[in-house]
């Protein structure tokens, strides 16, 4: 009897003024994002990005009493399986956007990074995924093999907030399980991005960085683990003229000190002990293989006290405890990594065979973090992202009896139009009471008209 008059109502008070206050639909449009036909893509949109705080598939929505409120299957699948969609282009712009607002927020002598990392992306149940690899992780002990993507991500920090920028699916000319499929329209950006797939990661990540900063990010260091801290990148991030800190590990690279070629452990025991500092062991300046100057600071291992770690730095301006305490600020991406995983349903919520559909999926999930990330920055109070998450779903579901109520009110105004003058000040004076009896917290969702009249 009471029918949704307004489709796009489908948001929480909390999450419709933040996504007023970060444009999200504006750059939806300037990324190309819109509609041809049926429904418009910002409301399919956020129809896919509320989605996750209704704790329900999107199968197990439709088959709920809300589903005729939603869209069919079918278009759903329409809009994540569109290959000339500019997904990159949306996150780089909505992420850009928020970290210009959240640097506003930071002082400037506080530190600003990047951050470079890559995590599974696993399909491991998969069998006719495009582009489907075998890939290791190498972040476990056992480096056991996966069947899936390694994603490779680039982020934004100041120690406080993390904002991803951009990310990668990468896949494997060796270890290939499924090609690109057929029947791709090789002009769209659906296609560059299945290219993108076969390159190595490292030369992704100087071209991710150009990208972001071409956007406007700000940043005096990227940050990067053993995996990424090799001399060819190296050069490309200072040509970009951003430092490096990373850990290295004891391979084939070599250092030069007095004109001598050292190994890492040879440098170590030449090293100039530091005193006084907590878990800092040794530090040295010396010079890469390709002519790099740089200072190497070695630390305690926590997990094997007899053990040591190196972290490299091409700032050799600041000290080793700064040194330290920047590095530290990398820990910021495995907590996205965590939470997008476990409470974002990143690679769980579709299971579509496109690679186009994992792009815009994972862009919409990346989307969601950048949302919840700024709304922690902008609270006074100590939630956390999990908690900010939980909070959201609550207030989700009480929007349905919020939407009811404000309809009723509303089929009672145009009745009331309909009656003569007497019998409608009757009921108005009635209305009037029952309103100023209802608790603040559902006044709250009422119009503001319909408490004056």
């Amino acid at each position: 009897m009471i029918e949704h008059r307004d489709k796009n109502n489908q948001l929480p008070k909390e999450l419709k003024s933040v996504f007023d206050e970060l444009e999200i639909f504006k750059h939806l449009r300037n990324a190309g994002i819109k509609r041809n036909f049926g429904f418009t893509c910002s409301y399919l949109f956020q129809v896919i990005f509320s989605l996750i705080f209704h704790h329900k598939s999107w199968f197990g929505l439709l088959e709920s009493k809300k589903a005729d409120g939603y869209p069919a299957k079918d278009a759903v699948y329409r809009f994540l399986n569109h290959s000339k969609l500019a997904w990159r282009r949306f996150l780089t712009l909505l992420s850009a956007s928020t970290t210009k607002k959240v640097d506003e927020l930071t002082h400037q002598k506080r530190p600003k990074v990047m951050i470079v990392d890559d995590s599974m992306f696993d399909r491991n149940r998969s069998k006719k995924v495009e582009l489907l690899a075998r890939c290791m992780d190498h972040s476990s002990l056992t480096k056991r093999f996966y069947k899936g993507f390694r994603m490779l991500t680039l982020g934004w920090s100041d120690g406080f907030t993390f904002m991803p920028l951009d990310f990668a699916l990468l896949s494997s000319i060796k270890s290939q399980i499924n090609g690109i499929s057929a029947n791709i329209d090789k002009r769209c950006s659906g296609y560059k991005r299945r290219l993108e797939a076969l390159q190595p990661a490292p030369e992704l990540v100087s071209t991710m960085i150009e990208r972001a900063l071409d956007a406007g990010v700000t940043a005096t260091h990227v940050l990067m683990d053993s995996w990424f801290t090799h001399q060819p990148l190296i050069q490309s991030v200072l040509d970009l003229g951003l430092d490096v800190i990373g850990m290295v590990k004891a391979g084939n690279q070599r250092y030069i000190v007095n004109n001598q070629r050292v190994s890492l452990k040879e440098l170590y025991r030449i090293a100039t002990l530091v005193k006084g500092k907590k878990g800092i062991l040794r530090s040295i300046h010396t010079t890469l293989a390709n002519g790099i100057p740089v200072k190497i600071v070695f630390v305690q291992n926590r997990n094997k006290k007899s053990d040591w770690l190196a972290i490299l730095s091409t700032d050799c301006t600041i000290s080793e405890q700064e040194i330290v305490r920047i590095y530290g600020m990398r820990w910021d991406i495995e907590v996205f990594f965590k939470t997008t995983k476990s409470l974002l349903r990143l690679q769980k919520e579709f299971q579509g065979l496109s690679y186009d559909l994992l792009i815009s999926h994972t862009t919409i999930v990346f989307a969601r973090y950048i949302v919840l990330s700024w709304q922690n920055r902008c609270n006074t109070d100590q939630r956390t992202l999990g908690g900010l998450f939980y909070d959201l779903c609550d207030e989700v579901s009480e929007l349905d009896w919020a939407v009811a109520l404000q309809q009723l009110i509303e089929l009672l105004e145009d009745t009331l139009k309909k009656t003569n003058r007497k019998i409608r000040k009757l009921i108005k004076d009635q209305l009037q009471q029952w309103i100023k009896g209802l608790p603040n917290y559902i006044k709250a969702y009422l119009p503001i008209s319909l408490c004056e009249v």
